[in-house]
């Protein structure tokens, strides 16, 4: 039987979500989780339909959810200089719930990469408010703690989305993996898998990617519905 991996590159994954899902409430971790099990699904019903498998689930080898742990560092923010604990903020909360509700689905692993912030630029400003502020209908005078957002970067996430599918091809794990990602770090090691004979899928949520992408995957497919343009009809 062809067994499937899925690996779900978890930052991208919660980016483009509320575009996917605009009505979802993206501060609920049990909402985020749902649609993660659905974008599962999808993936796996499209292939049973080729594999003729008795449930779709049977085709599943494991999924892979990769993210960094929320920082715990404290600081100050950069206008008023107040304290703060990042342990205890919302995005905090709700990382941490979301990956032990991961953690306690079926056949789903959790792999974390690491955050860091630059001590040398430890904040920026929010991308709408550098416009304003280039238009001029702002000072730098007016700017407030809201307006900027902390620097915080993961590191070896896809280092580790690397490994895993190295590990799975040469292991002969699997016959299919289907990569949730957005950007063309993955070639190198899709390049080993389809060498070996695995499948190799790409879903970058409806977003486009480059032409020369395609000698490098076996299949371009989205498992969550395809956002309406503005205006059009349901």
């Amino acid at each position: 039987m062809n067994q499937v991996a899925i690996l779900i590159d978890g930052g991208y994954f919660i980016k483009r979500l509320p575009t996917l899902r605009p009505a979802i409430d993206m501060r609920d971790p049990t909402a985020v989780c749902t649609s993660i099990k659905r974008l599962v699904a999808s993936h796996l019903e499209r292939i049973n339909k080729i594999e003729r498998q008795p449930h779709p689930r049977s085709l599943l080898y494991r999924s892979f959810y990769y993210d960094a742990r929320p920082c715990t560092d404290t600081g100050h923010l950069p206008v008023s200089k107040k304290g703060i604990d990042y342990a205890k903020s919302d995005v905090a909360r709700f990382q941490l719930a979301l990956h032990d509700m991961l953690r306690k689905t079926a056949n789903m692993a959790v792999r974390f990469g690491e955050v860091r912030r630059d001590p040398a630029s430890l904040w920026e400003l929010k991308p709408s408010v550098l416009d304003v502020l280039r238009k001029g209908r702002r000072e730098f005078a007016d700017l407030s703690d809201e307006d900027f957002r902390p620097t915080f970067r993961q590191k070896a996430v896809d280092m580790r989305i690397g490994l895993d599918i190295a590990s799975l091809t040469l292991k002969r794990q699997v016959g299919t993996i289907v990569l949730i990602a957005g950007d063309s770090d993955f070639v190198p090691a899709a390049k080993l898998a389809r060498r070996e004979g695995v499948k190799f899928h790409l879903d970058p949520l409806w977003r486009s990617v480059e032409p020369g992408l395609f000698e490098h995957i076996d299949g371009l497919y989205s498992g969550l519905p395809r956002p309406r343009k503005q205006g059009e009809a349901a």
